[in-house]
């Protein structure tokens, strides 16, 4: 009798530090400091594309898009990087701006680098202000789009951490992504230490993401002065912001 009250105790104490233990890695994770992070909700929050300005140069950071929207009497609550691009600063595969297709799908299944880290994907917004991310063979091309950006690798497919991601990788960099919440808003986050692909990708999953996409590493940067945290620097291609 004693023995099974003891072992009962004991499963009942396993139990209780088990979901301790659960309930305290979500919790580190949502607020974790070593991640900025921002949601949208793109029915009441504004979010677009950004390449080049109405004269046609690149904005290649967010000083020069603050600048740019300030003179348009439009405030800049946050941006971020928006994807790998090339040498010339032009979006590297898919581009969408307002509609207009700006550099097309690149359907290259190998090649170097992480954009080719198969399957990569897209990130898109459908004219019902709809977000969506999926792999690259299963875009819709002929869909009309608002915005999109492709990229690479996927960091999650439907709900699984890509296949050819390493637990443990001494890959690590600064990296930063876009995933869609439960409650179907948007999640951007962007590592404030280096970190390997899978704990980035996981830190996504936690949040209960079914599908994240990575957009770039070692460049990447954040704008959003509600969490005192404002990179003005920089020299990259598409950028995803939120305005107002």
């Amino acid at each position: 009798m004693i023995k099974n009250i003891a072992v009962a105790v004991l499963v009942i104490l396993c139990v209780g530090f088990t979901s301790f233990l659960a309930s305290d890695k979500s919790e580190i994770n949502l607020g974790d400091p070593s991640f900025v992070t921002h949601t949208v909700d793109l029915q009441r929050q504004t979010l677009k594309f950004y390449w080049r300005n109405k004269n046609g140069s690149i904005y290649k950071n967010f000083t020069a898009l603050k600048d740019d929207l300030n003179k348009r009497n439009e405030e800049l609550v946050f941006a971020m990087n928006g994807g790998m691009y090339n040498m010339d600063h032009s979006p590297q595969g898919l581009y969408i701006e307002n509609g207009e297709l700006l550099s097309k799908l690149d359907e290259t299944v190998e090649g170097f680098g992480n954009f080719y880290l198969q399957p990569n994907g897209v990130f898109y917004i459908n004219e019902e202000n709809e977000p969506m991310i999926c792999e690259t063979a299963a875009y819709p091309v002929n869909q009309k789009v608002k915005y999109a950006t492709q990229s690479g690798p996927l960091l999650l497919i439907n709900g699984t951490v890509h296949p050819r991601l390493i637990d443990g990788s001494k890959n690590l960099h600064i990296r930063n992504g876009v995933g869609i919440l439960p409650d179907g808003n948007l999640l951007f986050a962007m590592s404030k230490k280096t970190i390997n692909f899978y704990d980035f990708a996981s830190f996504f999953k936690i949040q209960g993401c079914k599908n994240a996409l990575y957009l770039d590493g070692f460049v990447s940067r954040t704008y959003l002065p509600s969490k005192n945290w404002t990179q003005m620097d920089g020299n990259f291609g598409v950028i995803i912001a939120e305005t107002r």
